[in-house]
């Protein structure tokens, strides 16, 4: 099996902004580890174990993955590794189990702390160094670790591929939909942010949409590095005012 390499990210804090409440809330996160590059084609393949023709490009991030899918896969590869799983699941509803040391999708938090690796602004450096985007006129995802890394060394945080995370976008208006972040390689500059969010179904998939994992069980339940299902109960509550358009979940 094609190893998955990871790096150590320190425990830190980094500052998350809900638009529609506006609000703005510091996580304070535990140290965790990340996926220096997201999850390859071949990687996907050989674990899935399933023969595709993507595998003409291995060291290209898998895309056309959904969430779903990518939560399978980091179950896959617990199992591989002997580790404990981190996902059960119950038709399509999925339970972290939060002290689990299997591989997993990294929260929202962890995900735009590790992007950021120590930087407050929207690029961990000069963007045609760090991230492919439309600027650089490819039709598809590059090969991995083809630009740049940021201070923690991971590789394509920005650009190339979206990334799967495992919190819900708003539950309020887009129910189950799920956080993707980092830009892909047909965006323009304005949507390759450390903070951009956009989601969908648990289902869907994309051609410029992949993820990598990370690893870290906590001494908590239904909450870890940001999240919590209470949390989410809360988020999916409407009240006070709306931003100009919007319309909550029927």
């Amino acid at each position: 099996m094609t190893d998955i390499e990871l790096a150590s990210i320190p425990a830190g804090a980094v500052e998350l902004h809900d638009a529609r409440r506006r609000l703005r809330r510091t996580v304070d996160l535990e140290p965790f580890e990340i996926g220096v590059f997201p999850v390859t084609q071949e990687q996907v393949s050989e674990l899935l174990g399933e023969a595709s023709a993507d595998t003409v490009h291995p060291r290209r991030p898998a895309v056309e993955v959904s969430w779903l899918r990518a939560v399978r896969f980091c179950n896959a590869a617990s199992e591989w590794e002997g580790l404990d799983a981190a996902y059960s699941f119950e038709g399509m509803d999925v339970t972290w189990h939060t002290d689990a040391d299997g591989y997993r999708l990294p929260t929202e938090a962890e995900w735009e702390y590790a992007c950021r690796a120590g930087s407050l602004t929207a690029h961990y450096g000069p963007l045609p160094d760090v991230a492919w985007t439309s600027a650089d006129g490819v039709d598809a995802p590059q090969d991995v670790g083809g630009r740049h890394p940021n201070l923690f060394g991971l590789f394509d945080t920005l650009g190339n591929v979206w990334e799967w995370c495992w919190d819900l976008l708003d539950p309020a208006r887009y129910g189950d939909y799920r956080v993707f972040r980092g830009g892909g390689f047909a965006d323009e500059a304005w949507s390759v942010r450390a903070s951009t969010r956009r989601g969908g179904a648990p289902g869907m998939h994309h051609d410029d949409l992949g993820f990598r994992v990370a690893r870290g069980g906590f001494d908590t339940v239904d909450a870890a590095q940001g999240w919590s299902a209470a949390l989410d109960r809360e988020r999916a509550e409407v009240t006070g005012p709306t931003p100009p358009g919007w319309t909550p979940l029927r």
